[in-house]
């Protein structure tokens, strides 16, 4: 039986359940309708915006960009403040909600998960007629809009869920995506961001058609196992399952609230390598292989925002995490100062889990040297002590980290 994977994504979640909760309170006014954005603070004028309504981004109010600069753009903008407990208690209901209709659910975050819908298929006249339902009974029994994505796989239903919103079901099959992905800017492919495309565009590589025609290995010179990803993404390949049950450890990970805020990229890449240090050899005292890892920032206004990614192979080496944690950084940081850097792992499987090694991996011998090297470091730490073995680039610091 093939397999049926839907995406489901919340439309502008934020700024959709606090207008839900607005209505419900009895304002009459519904967020989504007028310029409104989630983020910061309308007086101090702090902040960043976190949602956006239709109407704000008609004035090219962007996600992510200073609320300063959405005002200049459209002065009457209407600020409402962030309320997390809201959007938990929000996403919760969703979940139970979607949980009626298939026991495999993955929630990736507050706003989106996967469900495999495979086994549902026959009780509806199509994939398509089933996602319509739930995506019209979310909207009438919890008052807000989603998008979702069909496919056979997870990153094609992602993809096809990011089309055209809101309120929106759209298909992906591996037969469509001549048609409906290749022609999109390369920038649009998922775990394509913003310094990856400024390369591919460099190498003349425009679409995502063009990038999967490329040589893999051309990829492989330039972004390394990156590259060898988002080409199989462009390929529309993905074999991940949805896991809807949680592993028996969940993740391991370490995160530091810094005394100075951080400003600098070569401060960051320091703190970014004494976490992945931590992180890298705490996986292995726990004799396991991590298979996502993801970043966290909390900037000095205190907002938060995590990326997440998965590793071509599961690791606990150093330099393994260390690499994809600062491509991660990378993606997401704004440049604006830092208040707290963290590193999570998480799709763990024990270290003995034997684990395919693809033909483009051009690391492997790098990384049993690596191998070698973590388990010498971390001998001389249990008998010496933590500090016995520490990069100069770190003494300077000193900051006491905390656990996930």
């Amino acid at each position: 039986m093939d397999r049926i994977i839907f995406h489901i994504d919340v439309n502008s979640a934020y700024l959709s359940w606090t207008s839900v909760e607005h209505l419900k309170n009895g304002d009459g006014i519904d967020l989504r309708d007028i310029p409104a954005i989630i983020g910061g603070d309308q007086k101090s004028r702090h902040g960043v915006v976190l949602a956006k309504s239709g109407p704000a981004k008609v004035f090219h109010v962007r996600t992510g960009e200073p609320v300063v600069d959405a005002l200049r753009k459209c002065p009457n903008l209407v600020i409402e403040p962030p309320d997390h407990h809201l959007y938990h208690e929000y996403s919760r209901r969703l979940m139970e909600l979607l949980s009626e209709y298939s026991p495999d659910l993955e929630q990736v975050s507050v706003d989106e998960c996967y469900m495999d819908f495979s086994g549902m298929t026959r009780h509806y006249a199509s994939p398509v007629a089933a996602a319509t339902s739930i995506k019209d009974r979310i909207c009438s029994e919890l008052g807000f809009t989603v998008n979702i994505g069909i496919s056979s796989n997870k990153l094609l239903a992602k993809m096809a869920s990011d089309f055209e919103k809101p309120n929106r079901v759209h298909t992906l099959f591996p037969q469509e995506i001549p048609a409906k992905m290749w022609p999109l800017p390369v920038e649009e492919l998922f775990m394509v961001g913003r310094s990856s495309a400024q390369l591919l565009h460099k190498l003349e590589i425009l679409t995502i058609g063009d990038l999967a025609r490329t040589d893999p290995a051309l990829l492989t010179a330039h972004l390394k196992s990156h590259g060898r990803l988002i080409w199989e993404y462009a390929n529309g390949i993905d074999d991940t399952p949805v896991i809807g049950t949680p592993a028996e450890a969940k993740g391991i990970g370490n995160s530091t609230t810094l005394p100075q805020d951080v400003t600098t990229l070569p401060e960051a890449q320091i703190i970014l390598r004494s976490l992945s240090e931590s992180v890298s050899e705490r996986l292995r005292n726990a004799g396991q292989l991590a298979g996502m890892v993801s970043v966290e920032i909390k900037y000095s206004d205190f907002t938060v925002f995590s990326h997440q990614a998965q590793l071509p192979v599961p690791s606990n080496t150093n330099a393994s995490i260390y690499e994809c944690a600062g491509r991660l950084f990378g993606e997401l940081w704004n440049h604006g100062p830092i208040r707290l850097l963290g590193i999570r792992t998480s799709k763990l499987v024990p270290a003995d889990t034997p684990i395919q090694i693809s033909l483009f991996d051009l690391e492997k011998p790098v990384s049993e040297k690596q191998k070698k090297l973590d388990a010498a470091l971390d001998q001389i730490r249990r008998k010496y002590g933590n500090t016995a073995v520490v990069r100069g680039s770190l003494m300077e610091r000193g900051e006491d980290d905390g656990e996930m």
